[in-house]
């Protein structure tokens, strides 16, 4: 189901429903590119047309139904394999060193380090608060009230963010317990701030629904009652197709109009998945840098 809400002068407003992932891509990039508000971004070259840009809920019922993966979107599993360790597992962490022009965040270090300054930019700068490690308090928190309405995580810096050249998009995650006859779901929300639809979003939530399905696993663990992973909400305030990407963009969404969804998507049990995620897994363990080694 999608529905839009658009005047000339507004930014239009979109709801999106899909049962799994892939099917949730498609559908938004198709809502986006028909629906979208022309306008320039930022980033724009000379020559770059408008981007196409909504803003857009999106709400997967199951975020590990499967096919879980699409074919095409851009990047392949081991870039997929690559950025969630990224998110999840930290492994990219190192690469943050913002006195020395490098990265000024990851989404795992605001989420389970989050420690505001600032400066981001002065390694001198006060550092006044102990790191905090979100993800945790929100176990915590859910497991010792199941229906609080308090656990979230943040990655903003209001203090330092707004200054550099490339501020965090995701901006909150919000999670809930809910039970039903005595089954306990986990259900979670995430808000950004600007996204990239086409190239950055099935990469994003690839990477944070299995966060969602981490935490729900650390609740169980700790209050002994088995959690589900439940439906995954997708709020952004700009979610956008640049440009830049329009000629690439248009012949993927030429092929989403027509053919079979099931051959544009596969389960995560494929064989040919599998062996090039397990590729990367090894890839990985021997070195965190081995794809950005490979890109440049």
């Amino acid at each position: 189901m999608e529905t839009a809400t658009r005047s000339i002068t507004d930014v239009p407003v979109l709801n999106i429903t899909a049962k799994c992932l892939p099917e949730a891509w498609e559908k938004a990039v198709l809502s986006v590119w028909d629906n979208g508000l022309a306008i320039k971004t930022q980033y724009d070259k000379p020559d770059d047309p408008p981007s196409r840009d909504a803003t857009v809920m999106i709400t997967v019922a199951n975020p590990f139904a499967e096919p879980r993966i699409h074919k095409n979107f851009p990047g392949g599993p081991a870039e997929l394999e690559a950025y969630l360790q990224e998110v999840v597992g930290g492994i990219h962490d190192h690469w943050i060193d913002p006195a020395a022009g490098k990265w000024t965040y990851t989404y795992h270090e605001r989420l389970f380090a989050y420690c505001p300054v600032e400066n981001i930019r002065n390694a001198d700068s006060p550092k006044p608060f102990k790191k905090v490690d979100q993800i945790q308090y929100i176990i915590d928190a859910l497991s010792d009230v199941h229906h609080t309405r308090r656990a979230q995580a943040i990655t903003w810096m209001p203090t330092a963010d707004p200054q550099t050249d490339d501020p965090p998009c995701l901006q909150r995650i919000w999670c809930r317990l809910v039970e039903s006859d005595g089954k306990f779901s986990l259900n979670m929300n995430t808000h950004w701030r600007s996204r990239d639809l086409y190239k950055a979003w099935f990469m994003n939530v690839y990477a944070l629904t299995e966060l969602q399905r981490i935490i729900a696993n650390k609740i169980s663990e700790k209050i002994g009652e088995k959690i589900t992973v439940g439906r995954y909400v997708d709020i952004s305030d700009s979610l956008h197709i640049y440009g830049s990407y329009f000629k690439e963009a248009g012949a993927e969404i030429e092929k989403m109009r027509s053919g079979s969804f099931e051959q544009r998507a596969w389960n995560t049990d494929h064989p040919a998945f599998l062996m090039m995620t397990e590729e990367a897994r090894q890839n990985l363990a021997n070195d965190p840098d081995f794809y950005a080694k490979a890109q440049g």
